[in-house]
């Protein structure tokens, strides 16, 4: 099962930040990593962060950014 406590970001085409949940599913058979690499566009990078560091306030999300050289967990496939 995917660890809840982190997140999956990824810049998307618009210039914004994408950020994936992990599924909360018990039967999730897919770790963090895989998932990355299967729902991550292919060829974006992408980076595994802690939960609690992504804005809770989604209004606040609009003026989040991410240096694209910070995404060095893997990229999508």
């Amino acid at each position: 099962m995917a660890d809840q406590t982190k997140r999956i970001i990824y810049q998307n085409d618009q210039g914004g930040i994408t950020v994936l949940i992990p599924p909360h599913d018990d039967d999730c058979d897919y770790s963090l990593e895989e998932i990355a690499a299967k729902d991550v566009p292919t060829g974006k990078p992408y980076a595994i962060i802690d939960a609690s560091d992504v804005p809770v306030d989604r209004s606040e999300r609009q003026g989040w950014s991410v240096d694209v050289a910070d995404l060095t967990d893997g990229v999508g496939e």
